[in-house]
């Protein structure tokens, strides 16, 4: 029996309902200073505000030692009627004081395995999925080293690997490495950050894996992106990867919020999902959002 694990337990698939599939509701950076997402308030009224607008689930992909609050996550959910899934998993270095990847430099997938088994820390709250990260156009040490550990991890739970792609780039190179080098099956991977770097044929190149392909925005540092989204996502719907793909909203920084005056978490139902009806109609934007992200997240928990 597939299921995925939501900070309140393992949930039926087809109970996730319309989900952010890429999206943070804390999260903090040393490469952020100033801007952390650290008000559990504010969390609260962000998810609200994605619940009246449609929405019932939201992954949220900030990994060990970003500020992750695991242990408001429940009480966030039970309050507001949202589905949270929350991530293990290790982000580029350069998130990290020294200390912390010391802490776990040693044996990176017993802690993974661990989050998403027993739960994070003394919080009880079990993880759902892994995430990592790669560099631009590379994948240098630190991203080898975590997602080769993360890789041991899917081996052992089958949980999916979400990955941040640097700027959208280097599909390819991770699809080598945990598919190819690490035997990771494609369809426990998620690149995130695609739109990004709107390079169709890469993308259909991912497509052709067997990956999950999540566009997530809208995103201020890449505007010039954002517009291209719908025609990448039109062309790989055409090419018959419109089950492989997801749409998220990546609030990383307080003012990106919509309680902060941003877009946030609303704006993927208030305005991508209308604009991507145009053009991939009603029925499949509807199945991006419900029933593509019930199959990536679900996962038969060993």
């Amino acid at each position: 029996m597939t299921t995925v694990r939501t900070v309140l337990g393992d949930v039926d698939p087809a109970d996730l309902g319309v989900c952010d599939a890429h999206d943070h509701l804390f999260l903090s950076s040393p490469q952020l200073p100033g801007q952390e997402l650290n008000d559990g308030a504010a969390a609260r009224a962000e998810l609200e505000a994605f619940r009246a607008v449609g929405g019932s689930a939201v992954v949220q992909w900030t990994p060990y030692g970003m500020g992750r609050r695991v242990a408001d996550l429940p009480q966030l959910s039970r309050a507001t009627g949202v589905h949270i899934v929350c991530a293990t998993g290790l982000h580029q270095a350069a998130h990290y004081a020294p200390e912390v990847l010391e802490a776990v430099r040693r044996k990176p997938a017993d802690v993974f395995v661990s989050e998403l088994t027993d739960g994070v820390g003394t919080s009880g709250v079990r993880a759902g999925l892994i995430k990592v990260a790669g560099g631009f156009h590379s994948l240098d040490a630190h991203a080898r080293w975590t997602m080769a550990a993360a890789a041991e991890a899917q081996r052992v739970t089958d949980a999916p690997i979400a990955v941040h792609l640097e700027l959208g780039t280097g599909a390819l190179d991770v699809l080598d490495l945990l598919c190819g080098e690490l035997g990771v099956p494609p369809h426990r991977v998620i690149l995130g950050h695609l739109n990004r770097s709107p390079d169709l044929v890469a993308q259909r190149q991912a497509a052709k894996s067997g990956c999950w392909l999540a566009f997530d925005g809208p995103s201020r540092v890449n505007h010039a992106t954002d517009w291209r989204m719908p025609d990448a996502v039109r062309a790989l719907a055409e090419a018959g990867f419109g089950h492989r793909l997801l749409l998220g909203g990546d609030t990383v920084v307080a003012g990106a919020r919509s309680v902060d005056g941003g877009p946030g978490m609303p704006y993927l139902l208030r305005r991508v999902r209308p604009r991507l009806a145009l053009d991939l109609g009603e029925e499949l934007t509807d199945r991006v959002l419900t029933e593509n992200p019930a199959r990536a997240f679900a996962v038969e928990w060993r």
